[in-house]
């Protein structure tokens, strides 16, 4: 089997790109859909659309719906023909990002990936997660090639909540867990290859810089202040993330969080990083990994405001009969959770999430 390494063609990073950046797309296309949400809109959008007309492109606005599902990706792909768009702008969050990269691939044209937050790995990555019109999670669609530019505006980012940067370094935290059970399995990574030095690596790498910086950015973000600790943990949430998900693999984190669209009720209040970051524990759970190391993820969890907690994930009264709706969904066929150097059963999952929050209860009251 062959090594596989995947990237975007570019990845610009700094403060300001949004405005001095343009030069990029402009070499993708001039005729641009820029799609966005209406929250997203009145934040960045609006400026980038006249900066875009300013860089003598011709941008036309398309506001996303909010779910990254067929019936709305088909939706935009209609709006683009009539428009004859050459390159697909998208900005804003996981989800309109995800859409955007879809649109782009029905129509065989070039995408650029402009996250305003940096609270997941989807920016760099050739897969877009595809929901339920309700949200419920539907499957991976997977592209031939990675966005052609991701531009990442670090000014616009220390604007976003804090909370959603936390996130973003929960989604990330998981990358080096995940990426190290796939090894252990010797199991294909996201681009249907053998993980490469370079995927673990950068998996390593994520991990050492998100200790390293976490907590010093998130408190510069809580200020809306780019340091140099900021400026490396987008990096790290972004670019590191994305690559080293993609190029290394996906074990029981991400699985289990895609169990969870199995439920209904508040725990759906919650971002795909606090999500995840329960699921890294539920992983390391599963993999009885040594109590230093699952320790060292729930304080920094905690000091993130991440949950670590079944009453924290809005699950307090969570019965069996739907956690095992959990851990069915989340060992269905085709899930990332059979990369695990074990087989794991939906009842496996089950007893890894109570076990999580016993522990976490019982040895970090908060």
């Amino acid at each position: 089997m062959e090594r596989i390494f995947a990237s975007p063609s570019r990845y610009v990073q700094g403060k300001g790109v949004l405005k001095d950046g343009l030069s990029h797309i402009k070499d993708l296309g001039k005729k641009v859909l820029l799609l966005t949400d209406e929250t997203v809109w009145k934040i960045a959008g609006e400026d980038l659309f006249d900066n875009l007309k300013a860089a003598d492109l011709d941008p036309v606005k398309e506001i996303f719906g909010g779910e990254a599902s067929a019936n709305e990706i088909d939706r935009i792909v209609s709006k683009a023909k009539s428009e004859s768009i050459e390159v697909v702008a998208a900005l804003g969050g996981g989800k309109a990002i995800d859409t955007g990269k879809a649109v782009a691939d029905e129509l065989n044209i070039p995408i650029a990936v402009l996250p305003t937050i940096a609270s997941t790995d989807a920016p760099t990555s050739a897969l877009s997660v595809i929901y339920t019109d309700e949200g419920r999670f539907e499957k991976y669609r997977f592209y031939n090639k990675n966005p052609e530019l991701v531009l990442v505006d670090t000014a616009v980012i220390a604007k976003a909540p804090a909370k959603l940067l936390a996130a973003g370094i929960a989604d990330a935290l998981a990358t080096y867990v995940e990426a190290r059970a796939v090894a252990r399995s010797h199991s294909q990574n996201m681009v249907g290859g053998i993980q490469p030095i370079a995927g673990m690596a950068i998996a390593e790498k994520c991990e050492e810089i998100l200790f390293e910086n976490a907590l010093k950015a998130y408190q510069a973000n809580k200020k809306q202040v780019v340091t140099e600790a900021f400026e490396q943990i987008v990096e790290a949430n972004t670019l590191l993330s994305g690559l080293g998900f993609e190029s290394a693999g996906l074990a029981a984190a991400h699985a289990i969080h895609n169990g969870l669209t199995a439920l209904e009720g508040d725990v759906h209040d919650l971002t795909h990083g606090e999500k995840v970051a329960y699921g890294t524990l539920t992983q390391l759970m599963l993999e009885n990994a040594d109590p230093d190391e699952i320790d060292q993820y729930i304080e920094l969890y905690q000091a993130l405001e991440l949950p670590t907690t079944l009453a924290e994930m809005h699950l307090a009264d969570v019965s069996d009969a739907d956690l095992m709706k959990v851990g069915k969904q989340a060992t269905i066929e085709g899930e990332t959770i059979h990369n695990m150097p074990f087989t794991v059963s939906a009842e496996d999952v089950v007893a890894a999430i109570k076990a999580v929050d016993a522990y976490v209860t019982a040895y970090y009251p908060l």
